[in-house]
């Protein structure tokens, strides 16, 4: 007699292994189970392995698959997770994978399940094509997207993965340029093909640009007793006659909100209606400020962050529990949030509290790596070949605090350059004491080797210093530094050409104390397109040396043409030590000016110099520096090259004693100058940039070059 128990128990057992060896995958890949002998009960796991996989290690598919965790078998179960990890390759990019598990029986009734992955070759994305965009161009949308084209570098940023989700986001992403750019009734649709002979995906995406708008008339009303209407304009970035932009109507209706708070009236709440002229193409924009509901914040919720102290979170918000809730207030607190950069995302939520007044705030952070280990090799114009090893750490702790340590080398090629060795070790706490102040200290150990032969420079150094450092914010655009520091150097001239600057083993101490005042108002700090940043700096140097060092720098970004790409700047510098005994500035402690303050000339090229030809240096240097950044035509945006024409010109004066003969040859013409043109790479190292200088107006003992490549940097 047949025990039916048996036969319904064989007859599930038989089901399950079918359905577990017949599960199909995405674009045909089949997932297989190797069928294991039927027990009376399931199995334990012995282990759990992984072979083929080369995009994603065993640890990282391991928190894909719960088998691991199970501890007894489930055929249903491991093709549930070989279902995961398709899906994981999937969304990277990789769409003919097949994972196969094999499942073997080991000693102790156990088995042993090994995921057998077949990657197949990635899938990319092998163009990238609009159409309807006539008013902006498709180098410039290929650059406001996420989604790259396949490119030489494409294996280290993987950005060239066809995802469907960020595809929408893709959409809305150009959707948002538009109505940045004058067009609020854009609308955006895309379609992706894939093409299995390239293994590629074509992505279309289709634009109906709709009418272009500027901004009307622009007024400020308000139904709060008392406050000063007058003052709000100031924050209005609606001029009237300026094209329509949906991110400058929000960044005025939070900036009003927040002026209004520090006026008092902390529950303000501002809301911009819109009035559309189709005849004029014209949208007239009142801000209407009113009281908002008196709510108060009841409490704040945090989640989401595994590393980071909850109080490195909490700290970037200017409100706390009991304190009036205004939604202003809270956008910039997700802002100051996310320009921490530890995390991907951060998203903010709310919802109703105990009672009708109060109002619970969740914060949700998705966390992301701020740990970076650094191997960087290179070269510059200036200091010839280059190398570092760095360890840096974002986030310290998770308590938000800045560390880095790095050992770095050069090896001199030319005119100037005379290699060395350095190490450093910087740290910074970003609010020292709970305050709003930042300290940090940095130390550093430099051995510049001296020269064997005529270079600019003719000896070398061992220099051991270090500083303290604190930052303060003044108001929201100026902040200052406050830093002293000391340091001890021993030169070496045991070489010839000998020195007339320095004597072998001279040894030279200093202490100083100064300060930086900074003010920036650009509207991005990677990549300025409008805005000021202005630095001074001035610090008293004293041990045995007795002088005061000053300098100024600021550069202005204006765009040029609408929707050009075309960003002018005007940038200026100036500089002075001034002797506090009454004498000459020693050289060593002079301005060593070159094609940072004016290109075409090399690094300890220009200005005062002995006879025997040993670089000196200036005690006072101004200049001023116009240029012209575009993108290049012929070259997709994604690539981040961009070319730029410029104009540069100096004067400097002031020579350093020294105890040589002075070269008149070069101080004959103090007023420098060159014009020239550069290509920008915004690299994954760095913006590196190449100029190419003509040099117009020079010393006769000044020492030129045509190209140099260098750091691009803000001043």
């Amino acid at each position: 007699m047949i025990d039916p128990t048996k036969l319904m128990r064989g007859v599930f057992v038989a089901l399950a292994l079918f359905a577990a060896g017949s599960l199909p995958g995405a674009g045909g890949a089949i997932v297989g189970v190797q069928q294991v002998q039927a027990q009376s009960k399931a199995p334990l796991i012995a282990s759990v392995l992984f072979d083929g996989n080369r995009r994603f290690s065993d640890a990282q598919l391991l928190t894909m698959v719960d088998t691991a965790t199970r501890g007894t078998y489930s055929a249903q179960g491991v093709a549930s997770d070989a279902e995961s990890i398709r899906l994981a390759y999937d969304k990277a990019g990789f769409n003919n994978v097949t994972v196969t598990p094999k499942v073997e029986n080991v000693e102790g009734g156990r088995v042993r399940v090994t995921f057998v992955v077949n990657e197949g070759n990635r899938a990319g994305i092998a163009a990238i094509n609009f159409t309807g965009n006539n008013a902006v161009n498709g180098g410039t949308l290929k650059g406001v997207i996420r989604t790259k084209e396949s490119g030489f570098l494409s294996w280290l940023f993987r950005d060239d993965n066809y995802d469907e989700q960020q595809l929408a986001v893709d959409r809305d992403l150009i959707r948002l340029y538009y109505a940045n750019h004058g067009y609020p009734d854009t609308q955006v649709t895309s379609v992706g093909e894939f093409d299995a002979a390239r293994n590629a995906y074509f992505i279309n995406f289709t634009i109906n640009e709709g009418e272009r708008y500027a901004f009307g008339n622009v007024g400020i009303e308000t139904s709060i007793p008392g406050l000063n209407t007058n003052s709000l304009k100031g924050t209005v970035k609606t001029g009237q006659g300026s094209r329509y932009s949906y991110v400058d109507l929000q960044k005025t209706v939070e900036q009003m909100a927040l002026d209004a708070t520090d006026q008092g009236y902390s529950f303000a709440d501002v809301r911009p209606r819109l009035d559309r002229d189709p005849a004029s193409k014209t949208f007239n924009v009142t801000y209407l400020v009113d009281e908002g509901p008196r709510v108060y914040v009841e409490r704040v919720n945090i989640t989401g962050n595994q590393k980071t102290r909850d109080f490195v979170i909490r700290r970037e918000l200017s409100f706390a529990e009991g304190d009036p809730f205004n939604r202003s207030v809270v956008l910039r607190g997700k802002r100051s949030i996310e320009a921490l950069g530890f995390f991907k995302t951060v998203d903010i939520t709310t919802e109703p509290g105990s009672a009708a007044d109060k109002v619970v705030i969740n914060i949700n952070v998705v966390e992301q790596s701020t740990g970076e280990y650094g191997l960087t090799a290179g070269y510059s114009t200036n200091d010839g070949l280059l190398g570092e090893i760095s360890v840096t750490e974002r986030n310290f702790l998770g308590r938000g605090q800045y560390v880095r340590a790095a050992i770095g080398a050069t090896a001199g090629l030319g005119d100037g350059q005379n290699g060395g060795r350095s190490f450093d070790f910087s740290f910074t706490e970003p609010r020292f004491m709970g305050l709003k102040v930042s300290a940090g200290v940095d130390a550093y150990h430099r051995v510049v080797a001296e020269p064997t032969s005529s270079t600019s420079t003719y000896y070398g150094y061992t220099a051991t210093g270090g500083q303290l450092r604190f930052g303060v914010p003044i108001t929201r655009d100026l902040s200052a530094t406050i830093f002293t520091g000391l340091e001890h150097k021993v030169f070496a001239d045991g070489n010839a050409p000998t020195s007339q600057v320095v004597s072998d083993g001279l040894v030279r101490n200093k202490a100083w104390l100064g300060y930086t005042l900074t003010y920036n108002i650009l509207d991005d700090q990677k990549a300025p397109t409008s805005g000021l940043i202005a630095t001074f700096t001035q610090q008293y140097v004293g041990w045995d040396v007795n002088y005061v060092k000053s300098e100024a720098r600021a550069r202005y970004f204006i765009p040029l043409m609408e929707d050009s790409g075309l960003v002018g700047s005007i940038r200026g510098t100036a500089g002075i030590i001034n002797n506090l005994d009454g004498g000459e500035v020693s050289a060593t402690e002079a301005f060593p000016l070159g094609s940072t303050l004016v290109r075409g000339f090399q690094g300890r090229g220009v200005g005062p110099r002995l006879d025997t030809g040993e670089f000196l240096g200036a005690t006072m240097y101004a200049g001023l520096s116009a240029e012209i950044e575009f993108p290049i035509p012929v070259i997709p945006e994604t690539y981040g090259l961009r070319g730029a024409v410029w104009a540069d010109a100096a004067w400097i004066d002031g020579t350093p004693a020294s105890g040589g003969v002075l070269d008149a040859g070069s101080v004959d013409q103090k007023f420098k100058s060159s014009i020239g043109a550069s290509l920008i790479w915004n690299s994954p190292f760095g913006p590196l940039r190449g100029d190419f200088a003509y040099v117009l107006n020079k010393a006769t003992s000044d020492r030129t070059q045509v190209f140099s490549l260098t750091l691009s940097t803000l001043l």
